[in-house]
């Protein structure tokens, strides 16, 4: 047999060993935590079926897994109690209840947890998802709008965990005087630096937009068209809609500064200014 069909031969039989012994060390992993017919077995690791969970949520047994985070979320792992409540607010292998979704991620915000520990990014994204919940409320449910409220999670989240779409809202916040807060521009800027630092378009976009209304308009137009680039596809209508705004009040020779300078914010990062 000529060279290259052995060599062939010898690499599909090494990866059919490897995969049998993945799939070996896959089903013997999940019957230490999990039996198809009673589910998560009794006295199992939380832990353990957590990262079962986490198995079988990418390979696509979601009922498998909303079962193990339930038991894992209720035997103290955050991060199981956050994955059930993204997957009931997307209605992610489960039917979407927002109100279910606010209950889990109430939970994690109760807890006291620290800047800087393993489970910050749970709690931060929780804070925010509440106040995003409050600021609307849930139709038939108890959680009625309630902006005063919605901006004590953003602010939690924005000063304590320093969120930048935390950060973005208490702009807005301020920008408005909504949710108990003083109007004020100067604040309001304040936090849109604090966001867009941390390359949050729509914080970048609004900034611009202060910065063009006062005047600078070469630094406000590079600002909204940099942000406009890398903002994701939900933001583009409105930042788009301020851009084209502002480039047709500006005069020719500001527009190309501006461009040129976006230019240079997207090189360098809005830090680098």
């Amino acid at each position: 047999m000529p060279a290259a069909p052995i060599r062939s031969c010898l690499l599909s039989a090494l990866a059919a060993v490897v995969l049998l012994i993945g799939a070996g060390q896959a089903l013997a992993f999940d019957d230490k935590v999990f039996d198809d017919k009673t589910g998560v077995k009794p006295q199992s690791s939380p832990w353990a079926v957590f990262q079962f969970g986490f198995s079988a949520y990418k390979s696509g047994h979601k009922e498998q897994a909303v079962e193990a985070y339930k038991y894992a979320a209720e035997n103290g792992q955050i991060g199981a109690t956050w994955k059930l409540a993204r997957m009931y607010a997307e209605g992610d292998g489960v039917t979407r209840d927002d109100y279910e979704a606010y209950k889990f991620f109430s939970e994690i915000a109760d807890q006291d947890v620290e800047p800087g520990s393993p489970e910050e990014s749970y709690v931060s994204d929780a804070l925010v998802a509440l106040g995003n919940y409050l600021k609307k409320g849930i139709p038939g449910t108890p959680v009625a709008i309630n902006e005063v409220q919605a901006q004590e999670y953003y602010m939690r989240a924005a000063a304590n965990y320093r969120n930048p779409v935390a950060q973005f809202e208490m702009g807005k916040m301020f920008l408005k005087g909504e949710g108990g807060v003083r109007a004020s521009v100067k604040q309001a800027a304040r936090w849109f630096q604090l966001a867009a630092e941390k390359g949050h378009a729509g914080a970048q976009a609004t900034l611009g937009n202060l910065l063009f209304q006062s005047g600078k308009i070469v630094r406000g137009l590079a600002m909204m068209t940099a942000a406009l680039d890398h903002a994701p596809a939900s933001d583009q209508p409105w930042i788009r809609s301020m851009q084209e705004e502002a480039f047709a009040l500006a005069p020719e020779a500001d527009r190309r500064t501006a461009i040129s300078l976006a230019d240079d914010i997207l090189t360098k990062g809005f830090g680098g200014q």
